[in-house]
């Protein structure tokens, strides 16, 4: 374990001397302005509150988060893909495993980041409208839902910039499969299963009595998300120890 935690600690100085940390607040940034902005909302202050999450939620899972998730996972490899990185790193006394559980913790931790700034993003913009009455069931499981249903994306994600040393080939193929998700995450049938819809169905669906679109039950989207997590995690696990370097 504390090999691991130095491991972890080295992984964290190296993102510090970049500007991956400046790329955390901007979804929650422009989720504010456009919350602050937006048109006034119809119903009772609970209701305005709802729809206010649901609307900044919205347009944060389906474009920003899976993309963010992208940039993450690239950028934790894209010191080791420079100048034989990979080669410097693992030729020191630590295994293969380690690197990748601390390179995917790192991912992990970056989004839970963004996460909680947009949870702070939302609590701001409700109260400069004036609304009081937050609704924590919907938003404290639509949040910590949207991070986990993240994961199996940032394995995936991890996996495929561990296997191509172009910073920009999995960026834009991450994108290419982003813009979908306005008609993906409408269908109950694909929606659930598609990596890159799952962060918008679990930040709107978890603690909403009305799933709309989204019919799958939350047991049925957890077990989903676990099961595709397991395979992108393993599956890119087992890659990078078999890759040759």
């Amino acid at each position: 374990m504390a090999a691991f935690m130095r491991l972890l600690a080295s992984e964290r100085l190296k993102l510090s001397r970049s500007f991956i940390w400046l790329l955390v607040p901007i979804s929650p940034l422009l989720n504010l302005v456009l919350g602050v902005l937006s048109n006034e909302i119809e119903g009772t202050p609970a209701e305005q509150y709802e729809v206010l999450y649901s609307s900044m939620a919205l347009f944060h899972a389906v474009l920003l988060l899976p993309i963010l998730t992208g940039v993450f996972a690239a950028f934790v490899c894209r010191y080791e893909h420079a100048g034989g990185g990979w080669k410097q790193l693992l030729a020191l006394p630590i295994s293969r495993k380690s690197l990748y559980f601390a390179k995917f913790w790192l991912v992990s931790e970056l989004l839970i980041g963004v996460q909680l700034l947009f949870l702070a993003a939302v609590l701001i913009t409700g109260a400069v409208r004036g609304l009081h009455e937050i609704p924590w069931n919907l938003m404290l499981p639509g949040v910590l839902g949207g991070w986990l249903a993240c994961l199996p994306l940032a394995a995936l994600q991890l996996w495929a910039s561990i296997g191509w040393s172009s910073f920009a080939a999995p960026l834009t193929i991450n994108v290419m499969l982003t813009l979908p998700n306005m008609l993906v995450i409408n269908s109950a049938e694909y929606g659930p299963f598609y990596p890159w819809a799952q962060p918008t169905i679990a930040m709107l669906a978890l603690g909403s009595e009305n799933y709309g679109a989204f019919t799958m039950p939350t047991m049925n989207l957890f077990m989903t998300i676990i099961g595709s997590f397991l395979v992108f995690f393993i599956g890119g696990l087992l890659y990078f120890r078999a890759k040759e370097i």
